[in-house]
């Protein structure tokens, strides 16, 4: 119960990762609110954790648009009485379909991708960060990728720079509020196993290749993510803050 009665606010949490940390938050004793751009994603989430008798709230909306952010912190503080976690997942991804090399990326997908992946962060913080102040502080947690720290062949530049972005941000709020008892960290997965990266692993033999790519031999699951972001949740990561921390079967040290 190393969550227990804290409020948390999770978003992407519809699916994959953020479903993921949802369901294990909800174990560890926190009250959840489930906020995702799809609604039938968002409920199941929500309808899983009701089933195992935990808390859950269901907050439909999109990360980059400032009315659905702030319905959705505003919720948390009604429902619970504050806000202690902001959970930042959300986020998008689609190599060679949307996203691209710089030179073949159209503008209005360069636009589509930040909008989701750092102005999302930007405007849940900016709402979030200040409920958390004022339930007496607490943890942001970021997720970024590994495609922030290093190099890709992918057709993802958009999507790179977004996570870059999140992690130079992560750091310049870690020091902005520090003094007012609020950690900002943010994870950086390697592969994980999720429906998002689905269309890169799309073959038995692309996922076998991709998974060998990591040192530990294996794709991530949404729950090895859940776990690293469950202790920067809760009061067993109190001195940490501005981490940078890769969950990602060592690709980032190869």
């Amino acid at each position: 119960m190393r969550l227990e009665n804290k409020s948390v606010l999770i978003t992407g949490a519809g699916s994959g990762q953020g479903r993921a940390a949802a369901i294990l938050f909800a174990q560890e004793g926190a009250n959840i609110v489930v906020f995702d751009r799809d609604k039938a994603g968002a409920n199941e989430t929500v309808s899983q954790i009701l089933t195992n008798s935990g808390n859950a709230k269901l907050a439909v909306g999109d990360v980059s648009k400032s009315a659905d952010v702030q319905s959705a912190v505003a919720l948390s503080v009604e429902a619970y009485g504050g806000l202690d976690v902001l959970y930042n997942n959300a986020a998008i991804w689609s190599a060679g379909n949307i996203d691209n090399y710089v030179t073949d990326l159209e503008e209005e997908n360069w636009d589509a991708v930040l909008s989701v992946n750092l102005k999302g962060i930007y405007l849940c913080c900016k709402y979030g960060i200040p409920a958390i102040i004022e339930t007496g502080g607490g943890s942001v947690i970021n997720i970024a990728s590994v495609a922030g720290l290093k190099g890709s062949r992918n057709r993802s530049h958009a999507y790179s720079a977004s996570k870059g972005g999140v992690i130079a941000l992560t750091r310049s709020m870690a020091i902005a509020y520090a003094r007012d008892s609020v950690r900002v960290n943010v994870i950086c997965p390697g592969g994980v196993d999720t429906p998002m990266l689905e269309p890169m692993v799309s073959t038995p033999d692309k996922f076998a290749k991709f998974a060998k790519s990591h040192p530990l031999g294996r794709m991530g699951m949404p729950d090895d993510i859940a776990k690293a972001a469950l202790f920067l949740a809760s009061d067993d990561s109190a001195w940490i803050t501005g981490v940078t921390m890769p969950v990602d079967g060592g690709i980032s040290a190869s």
